[in-house]
């Protein structure tokens, strides 16, 4: 084939594939012609409560003093009759439930495909 002949073909097929004004797919994200068109969709954030376990107060030992007991035993003589000591009151920690919310899955966007009507193409 010369140079003529096929510079005619190419110029024949780039006319033939070129998208017209006509048979554009409007809104969508495809050349034409429209057999499947993208189009943007958006999903929201997601959210969930969460319920947790936290420590209101932490455990604890408190310390009692018990004094000695005296008692007298004749008029001019005081005896102890038990020492003094110290008893230890342990105190569990205090939890309490609280509740927050927090973000499963953030916002995000996509495409999709949508059989759109064309003006052109007939779909």
């Amino acid at each position: 084939m010369t140079r003529y002949a096929i510079a005619m073909i190419v110029s024949a097929a780039g006319a033939i594939a070129a998208p017209t004004a006509a048979s554009a797919c409007y809104g969508c994200y495809t050349p034409p012609p429209c057999q499947t068109c993208y189009q943007q969709q958006y999903v929201p954030p997601q959210y969930q409560s969460v319920q947790e376990t936290v420590m209101v107060a932490p455990g604890r030992v408190v310390a009692h003093r018990t004094p000695p007991q005296y008692r007298t035993v004749m008029v001019p003589k005081t005896v102890m009759v038990a020492p003094g000591g110290v008893e230890y009151e342990r105190v569990p920690p205090q939890y309490a439930t609280r509740e927050r919310v927090e973000m499963v899955s953030p916002g995000y966007s996509y495409y999709a495909p949508v059989r759109q009507r064309c003006n052109s193409c007939g779909w």
